[in-house]
């Protein structure tokens, strides 16, 4: 019979054995919509009851998304500066005990179609793994590898420490405020886009930018309050986003379609200065071509620290020898 590959695990961090936390559903009454007392500043990550252990386990050593993500990435350093990331957005400013009790959370490097999903294990809902596809990871363009993967998992690390109104929030909110994390951690891919057409619970980047635009209008720790309003409580539409913003949200939808509608001329007006530059810095070469041709039949002719002065100044007006990374596939 062939021999099954034996998961390879890495431990990365270790803690000492504690009591276990209380899960958020235990808590005598439903979290009130007022800030809890600070414990920290928002300045600094908060820090959960006791230190998650990260492991990671690789399915296939010889796969080259596998072989992608040992090269680029350090484990230990990726999942923790995800969780920190998770921290610093989720729960600044908020005491410990709004903090899930996460203990553990187990990267798994795999082949499967799609890109990674979160679980909980069936034993204790405290331990996750985030299932990441090595098929995904190869499909992605080298130059993109290793952002794409750190985005990935700060996304999915997002759903090891949300809260998710006891299972009642709507999905695309929940996959909203892990883009929005992704997001505000800088590893938006380039083909996001801000769309406001269909629904605000489309979920995914269309309703991370929505919480993007809401943190403008509604204060720097809006997503905060919604992800701490679902600690503990079910999901009522009308009463959760009267108490977060004050309006619901159909109207707080209506306004932001109306400010990207807004905002689309400016952009057109961008698209079409840029393209002039391009033009004008075309005419610019060619011109520049010719003068150069001209001006070679008189180069013996011209003290040697001058000609090199004429030489660069030649030379930066068309360009040079620049290496300008291309990003194959860009818009």
């Amino acid at each position: 019979m062939p021999s099954i590959p034996t998961p390879v695990y890495f431990q990365t961090m270790s803690a000492a054995p504690q009591p276990s936390a209380l899960p958020p559903s235990s808590n005598p009454a439903p979290p009130s919509m007022s800030a809890p007392t600070a414990t920290s500043s928002s300045h600094e990550t908060p820090k959960p009851h006791r230190k998650p252990l990260l492991r990671l386990e690789l399915r296939d050593l010889s796969s080259d998304g596998s072989r992608a993500f040992l090269r680029l990435l350090h484990a230990s350093t990726a999942l923790e500066d995800a969780v920190n990331a998770v921290l610093k957005h989720l729960y600044a400013a908020l005491p410990t005990h709004c903090i899930p009790p996460t203990r553990s959370v187990t990267l798994v490097l795999r082949s499967m179609g799609g890109v990674a999903y979160t679980t909980g294990l069936d034993i204790d809902d405290d331990h996750k793994e985030i299932h990441f596809s090595s098929d995904y990871i190869n499909g992605v363009p080298e130059y993109r590898q290793k952002e794409e993967m750190q985005g990935v998992i700060v996304h999915e690390m997002v759903h090891c420490w949300q809260h998710n109104a006891q299972g009642t929030a709507p999905g695309g909110l929940i996959e909203g405020i892990a883009d929005w994390v992704r997001l505000k951690a800088g590893y938006a891919p380039p083909h996001w886009r801000r769309v406001a057409s269909g629904d605000w619970d489309a979920g995914y980047e269309k309703t991370g930018y929505f919480l993007e635009w809401l943190e403008k209008k509604h204060g720097s720790d809006v997503v905060r309050r919604i992800n701490e309003c679902m600690r503990g409580c079910k999901y009522e539409e009308e009463e959760f986003w009267g108490k977060c913003c004050g309006k619901g949200v159909g109207e707080l939808w209506e306004e932001y379609q109306k400010c990207l509608e807004d905002s689309m001329p400016r952009e057109q007006e961008s698209i079409k200065g840029k393209e002039k530059v391009r033009s004008d810095s075309d005419n610019g070469q060619e011109e520049a071509s010719t003068t150069q041709g001209a001006e070679s039949n008189n180069l013996e002719d011209v003290e040697p620290d001058s000609q090199d002065h004429r030489d660069a100044r030649t030379k930066a007006r068309r360009g040079g020898n620049m290496n300008a990374p291309v990003r194959p596939g860009m818009p």
